[in-house]
């Protein structure tokens, strides 16, 4: 596998601002991108603990970080970053800094058996951790109308929500809707306009966030690990979508009037022009930057 360079690298190195000695979070580390440039900062002096729910990731995340000493991988969803934290002997209060780097990595997109992409033919499945149970295709062919309409306005804004969640019921009773490409095209018949965007780009983004409760997880990591910053100790939260940044958003509004934290980022960082011309799945990243008071 070829490792790819991580989202707003620089900017994240420039706001986490990691030193020698200092304990790291990195809560979804992905092939560790991020936590390659934290622990070359950081390490041997220093902690890094590495998280990631997705197991298949995790062994490309080993080969990336073995030259190092002191940092723990864990296997888990960062919901539970308290219990996670806790179980490794760290105290509220004890870490320098936490990065999260929200959504679907490049490995899962580039892999046809994950379902997370209309680009290949793959089984509908979109689960980041796949001891979990619920599927995007069992979505797609037991939800109603009604709730698959609901999902599509909630976490996508797709405008065509009620046309397409039509479809979906209509071409069920044919035939059960296995793959990623039977989705898109679907999706694809249903929609009357023609973008730059494929029709069936936010449908797959709104099942997958489903699948995988990520709005959820998301605020509630963000209030425990705001507890286990110590004072100055920095977050940065990378979101994809508006979903997610109006999340970081709002938590971070209401820990800074809770005198919790300071905002670094009075707004989004976005990534320059050059790294969009590089690698266009990063034009829509926004970072965010907190600091514990």
């Amino acid at each position: 596998m070829r490792f790819h360079k991580p989202v707003m690298v620089d900017e994240v190195i420039r706001y986490l601002q990691p030193e020698k000695g200092d304990i790291m979070v990195d809560c979804t580390v992905g092939t560790a991108g991020h936590s390659y440039e934290i622990a070359k900062l950081i390490l041997p002096q220093g902690r890094l603990i590495a998280i990631d729910q997705d197991e298949e990731v995790l062994a490309f995340t080993r080969k990336r970080l073995k030259e190092f000493k002191n940092y723990q991988i864990v296997h888990q969803n960062f919901k539970n970053i308290d219990l996670i934290l806790e179980e490794l002997g760290l105290k509220k209060g004890e870490i320098d800094g936490f990065l999260f780097d929200l959504g679907v990595s490049s490995f899962q997109l580039d892999s046809p058996e994950r379902g997370f992409s209309f680009r290949f033919s793959g089984y509908l499945d979109m689960r980041m951790n796949r001891e979990n149970s619920v599927t995007a295709f069992d979505l797609v062919n037991n939800l109603t109308a009604e709730e698959l309409e609901r999902i599509f306005r909630e976490y996508s804004q797709e405008r065509y929500a009620r046309r397409i969640a039509k479809a979906i019921i209509k071409a069920r009773e044919k035939e059960t809707i296995s793959t990623t490409i039977q989705l898109a095209d679907i999706i694809k018949r249903a929609v009357p306009t023609r973008t730059s965007i494929h029709p069936a780009t936010r449908v797959f983004q709104a099942l997958r966030i489903v699948v995988n409760q990520e709005l959820e997880s998301l605020s509630s990591a963000l209030k425990k690990a705001v507890e286990f910053l110590k004072p100055g100790g920095r977050i940065c939260v990378i979101s994809f979508h508006s979903g997610e940044d109006r999340i970081v958003k709002n938590e971070f509004r209401h820990f800074a009037q809770s005198r919790l934290l300071n905002i670094i980022t009075k707004k989004p960082v976005l990534p320059s022009a050059q790294e969009i011309t590089a690698n266009p799945r990063v034009r829509s990243a926004k970072l965010r930057v907190g600091e514990r008071i």
